[in-house]
């Protein structure tokens, strides 16, 4: 064959590449649009099982408006990039089901009737940089009603909940009725006026944010009969509730209906003052328990001792000088002692607890248990009376012997139950009472209940932070408590799609190592602590001895077997101060040690072995070529 036919064929092969090339292209295109891979660890950029269910399920049609301006930002490269990330985002919601869901894209320039609309629904026109007009970065929701939901500005600091965002404002138009909750109270929630301030205390922040999402009705804790149009009650801090009272939610739950508990062996959120307690000691927390229900429904709950902690326990300021103190009581409950298998607690991250109870069922029970948050290996019972008058929370490592088994500290019971009261209505009825409401001895379809062994919890100290700023509330959340209520009431309120969406915007990674450590250490310090002060104590009954044989009892100088006893003790304090010193030094050493290990393996140890296997690579590449 020619040269010249050779270079015929060459370019007429390079021609056909070309074309199949584009082909192929444009077949990919079509065959694989949409096509993905999200390899980020949580899956950040995929749509959770629970927003495709919601969106699939959506009955009437949903339009979305997203308005951006794209022409004005220009000049801002970096808000332009989270744009192209909601709008990435709200076209996989419409492709999920573009039947019912509608996205439109909007550019609202400015002086234009999409800017006046994007106005009228209440979008937020935000003035950034040296950009001579407002921006907007919002989205707008209508339904077949004429429902409007809106997200006023997407702010690219709250990434983490963009899913979550969005297919709350879908599902909200997708069901605009809120479900109805029965709130069943001992403790103040909802507010009260305080005398001593002359002022209305707010309501609780977890209250706020279930208010946001369900319609909450107060029973007040005293009432013969659940209304019908409700399917959960949230029992908080129940105390000495009437027969009547436990009988209708006995029979609540025997119907079906779902109940959300808050008990709790010492709730400091709900103080006692006590008379003779001594000065600057904080009043006595109350107790709250529902015996004769949880007798009948075969759960045992620990209501005179708490679940003490060594691993989880959290450090508390005790104003005795120093640095703070790890309360055995006070418990971070992370996520490797959630169950990140239940759609209440999967993916949230840490969730604070104050003195919890435990919790089991009882061996002849036929009922379900689910552990949701659990205690340590770390842990064991001490009696609710040490938690009276606890000036120092270090007391609580006196004699602490971890059983090596977990506590279950909040739960999920399940299952068909009896009812805790057999013989029927406690009491005779009132006189005209005609309710013929039957009566039922087990329920009627599985159970549903979620129990919590603490009612601290829900108070704003333990996760949130709330501030004045303008006239407005402003929460800063640092645990998932406010998350864990919203999730369990969603849950059994029947609306549990969003669950999983809404975890994905916490994330945490315990150091479970250095935890470690710092218990191990803490041990070791305060054994030698004790026996300093064993060592004192009989030093002190020494020298009493020897004074009291004293033949001179008038004299005032030590005698020289007191003195060279005072001399011994001098020295050995002084070692045993030295070893405590030693202890101190050690928790950080051990802990900074680990650190440089480390640091050691990520900045020197991998790039080498990466630089190692590289090298060896192409001297294998070379060495075959040159073969």
């Amino acid at each position: 064959m020619s040269t010249q036919s050779q270079n015929r064929l060459s370019a007429s092969s390079l021609a056909l590449l070309a074309v199949a090339f584009v082909f192929a292209v444009i077949v990919s295109n079509q065959l694989l649009k949409g096509l993905r891979f999200d390899l980020t660890e949580n899956r950040l950029y995929t749509l959770s099982a629970g927003t495709e269910r919601m969106l699939r399920n959506i009955d009437e049609p949903i339009n979305l408006y997203f308005y951006f301006s794209d022409q004005a930002t220009e000049g801002i490269p970096s808000l332009r990039d989270y744009a192209d990330r909601v709008r990435e985002m709200l076209e996989e919601f419409e492709d999920t089901n573009r039947n019912k869901l509608r996205l439109s894209v909007i550019d609202p320039l400015p002086f234009s009737e999409d800017e006046d609309r994007a106005a009228r629904f209440g979008l937020q026109g935000v003035q950034l940089g040296l950009a001579p007009d407002s921006i907007y970065m919002g989205l707008a929701g209508t339904n077949s009603v004429g429902d409007e939901e809106i997200i006023a500005f997407f702010q690219p600091d709250k990434e983490a909940f963009l899913e979550y965002d969005i297919a709350k404002l879908v599902s909200t138009l997708a069901n605009p009725e809120r479900a109805a909750v029965g709130l069943v109270s001992g403790v103040p929630m909802t507010g009260r006026f305080d005398p001593q301030t002359q002022r209305m205390e707010p309501s609780w922040m977890v209250y706020q944010q279930a208010q946001q999402l369900f319609e909450i009705r107060d029973l007040g804790s005293s009432f013969d009969k659940v209304p019908e149009d409700l399917g959960l009650l949230w029992i908080v801090q129940p105390k000495n509730l009437s027969n009547a009272t436990q009988y209708a939610i006995d029979q609540f739950v025997m119907r079906g209906g779902k109940v959300l508990i808050f008990v709790d062996p010492v709730a400091a959120v709900d103080a006692m003052p006590t008379e003779g307690m001594p000065q600057g000691m904080p009043p006595l927390g109350q107790g709250s328990d529902l015996p004769a229900l949880f007798a009948g429904w075969g759960i045992e709950f620990t209501s005179q001792q708490v679940v003490a902690d060594a691993q989880l326990a959290l450090p508390v300021n005790t104003g005795l000088g120093g640095r703070p103190t790890r309360h055995y009581g006070y418990l971070g409950v992370p996520s490797a002692n959630m169950n990140d298998s239940d759609i209440v607690t999967a993916e949230l991250s840490t969730i604070n607890l104050a003195m919890a109870g435990g919790l089991k069922l009882a061996e002849e029970s036929a009922a379900n248990l689910e552990p949701l948050l659990m205690s340590s290996m770390s842990s064991s019972l001490i009696p609710a009376s040490r938690f009276s008058f606890l000036p120092n929370p270090a007391s609580l490592q006196d004699g602490f012997v971890p059983g090596h088994e977990p506590f279950v500290m909040a739960a999920r019971i399940s299952g068909t139950l009896p009812s805790a009261f057999p013989d029927g209505f406690p009491e005779p009825p009132s006189a005209g009472d005609n309710d013929e409401t039957e009566h039922l001895a087990e329920s009627t379809e599985p159970a549903n209940l979620i129990v919590v062994t603490d009612v601290d919890m829900l108070s704003d100290s333990l996760w949130v932070r709330v501030q004045r700023f303008f006239g407005q509330q402003v929460a800063s959340a640092f645990a998932s408590n406010g998350a864990f209520v919203a999730n369990a009431i969603e849950s059994l309120a029947g609306s549990a799609d969003l669950i999983g969406v809404r975890s994905r915007g916490s994330f945490a990674r315990p150091f479970t190592k250095v935890d470690e450590l710092r218990v191990a250490a803490e041990a070791r310090f305060r054994e030698t602590e004790q026996r300093l002060q064993s060592e004192l104590a009989e030093t002190e009954r020494r020298l009493g001895e020897l004074q009291s044989s004293r033949e001179d009892t008038g004299g005032l100088l030590p005698t020289d077997e007191q003195q060279a006893e005072i001399d011994r003790f001098i020295d050995q304090r002084a070692s045993i101060r030295k070893d405590l010193r030693a202890v101190q030094r050690g928790l950080d050493q051990d802990i900074e040690n680990l650190g440089r290990t480390l640091k050691i393996i990520n900045i020197g140890l991998v790039p080498l072995l990466l630089t190692l296997t590289t090298l060896f690579v192409l001297w294998r590449r070379r060495r075959k070529e040159s073969l």
